[in-house]
């Protein structure tokens, strides 16, 4: 089962899925997501969620592909050794922030040489 938390923060959104995101969740996140295209600066929190697949590593790219598109921005926290591994070997890393806690990515929001 997957939750889907969104707090809305001085200049920028939090959106927190807490379980995995996997072929059987995607749709929920990839809807909050969805929701949150027109928004300047969006954090990902990954740090309750204990597993994620493709399905899951694709709507976040078409979350951040979306945002982009409104000329918005995105950065993720990731304390999870094992989705920092994922997101390092897949290259995502190259393109979107990521970083180990929430306070870190925050900074990394709207920095063009934080990637």
């Amino acid at each position: 089962m997957l939750e889907i938390t969104v707090e809305r923060n001085e200049g920028y959104v939090l959106c927190r899925p807490s379980g995995e995101l996997d072929a059987y969740t995607v749709a929920q996140f990839r809807e909050a997501l969805t929701e949150l295209a027109d928004e300047r600066f969006v954090l990902v929190d990954l740090s309750h969620v204990p597993f994620m697949d493709s399905a899951g590593l694709g709507a976040l790219i078409g979350g951040i592909r979306r945002a982009r598109e409104n000329d918005g921005d995105v950065a993720v926290a990731c304390d999870r050794p094992a989705l920092i591994r994922l997101l390092h070997t897949t290259g995502f890393d190259r393109i979107v922030p990521v970083r180990e806690t929430i306070e870190e990515a925050v900074l990394a929001l709207g920095d063009p040489d934080a990637v």
